[in-house]
């Protein structure tokens, strides 16, 4: 355990198997439709690397880089890249680390519907319905956690921790 994690709340093994049961869900739900999986950058990438490969169907990857956190403070919702391809007419499922206060999912799931996409849900690894202020919810989500600061599998504090193979709780020493 990384010296300035307090405690491991999911280990890898338990998060790759809550992967490979969310990804059979997806395949079930999104059966002959044309589904794109947009990563929010940068937190998701690990969590969307291990879920895609337990999705077995035909499906698109693209990213997004919404910014909404700066250190713990929450700050003004900026997009710092837009997807690549149009979604009118698709089915979007953002891929994200955690659903928290739901500012930065409400904002990218308003923008994808007002572009014409057929449907936008969320899969979220971890959802902190504790730290929630908007009304949003993930269809799918791996785990849900207390309200306290994580990092690891793609969570972090100040761009660090993101490597870390399991979703620990960070001392607050840390980051106060």
């Amino acid at each position: 355990m990384h010296k300035d994690v307090k405690e491991i709340l999911y280990s890898h093994e338990q998060i790759i198997e809550k992967c490979e049961e969310l990804g059979k869900q997806i395949t079930k739900d999104y059966q002959g439709k044309e589904l794109v999986l947009v990563g929010l950058l940068k937190g998701s990438v690990p969590f969307l690397a291990a879920l895609s490969p337990y999705i077995d169907l035909d499906v698109t990857f693209d990213y997004m880089d919404v910014s909404s956190y700066e250190g713990v403070h929450s700050r003004t919702i900026t997009i710092k890249k837009d997807l690549d391809h149009d979604v009118k007419g698709k089915d979007i499922l953002l891929v994200e680390d955690i659903l928290d206060t739901g500012k930065t999912l409400t904002t990218v799931k308003a923008m994808l519907n007002e572009r014409g996409a057929n449907s936008v849900e969320i899969v979220a690894m971890l959802d902190k319905k504790e730290g929630r202020t908007y009304p949003i919810e993930a269809k799918y989500y791996g785990f849900e956690i207390p309200n306290a600061f994580v990092v690891g599998f793609g969570l972090d504090f100040d761009e660090k921790y993101r490597n870390l193979p399991y979703v620990g709780i960070l001392k607050e020493e840390v980051y106060q």
